[in-house]
């Protein structure tokens, strides 16, 4: 990570708008490719974050979670970007089935809802957020 985030940060964030300027924040931070784990509970606003990651980078397309395709593929025009969503994984075994060892090794950067879902195989962040409901808006944890 660059300079603009330290190693932990705590930031409010109050509306929608809040969480996909986070989003473009985090997305530049990452030049090339990595791993970030989004943690919070439903409805937290991970995906709004994703959305925001992905219009920093460059994708106008439609944001949606992978909750029932586990993965969502962004070809963008000099990079990769893979969302996950892992909610629906019953065993961490299935992400063999997936090859999710191809997806994490190549140089992509890979966003992953609900990571401890997967258990051994995935590999430790690059960055760590967490957001929780506060009041009428959000709170994200950034490590």
């Amino acid at each position: 990570m660059g300079e603009s985030m330290s190693r932990r940060s705590t930031i409010y964030l109050a509306d929608e708008a809040a969480s996909l300027a986070l989003g473009a924040q985090i997305a530049q931070q990452f030049p090339a490719g990595g791993i970030i784990k989004l943690y919070g509970d439903l409805g937290a606003g991970k995906t709004t974050v994703v959305r925001g990651i992905l219009r920093e980078l460059g994708y106008q397309g439609i944001v949606k979670s992978p909750t029932y395709t586990l993965v969502e593929p962004y070809q963008l025009a000099e990079r990769v970007i893979y969302h996950f969503d892992l909610y629906r994984l019953a065993d961490p075994e299935e992400l063999e089935y997936i090859g999710i060892r191809d997806y994490l090794d190549q140089e992509a950067l890979c966003l992953l809802e609900w990571p401890d879902k997967g258990g051994a195989y995935i590999p430790k962040a690059n960055l760590t957020l967490t957001i929780n409901l506060h009041l009428a808006g959000r709170i994200a944890y950034l490590e």
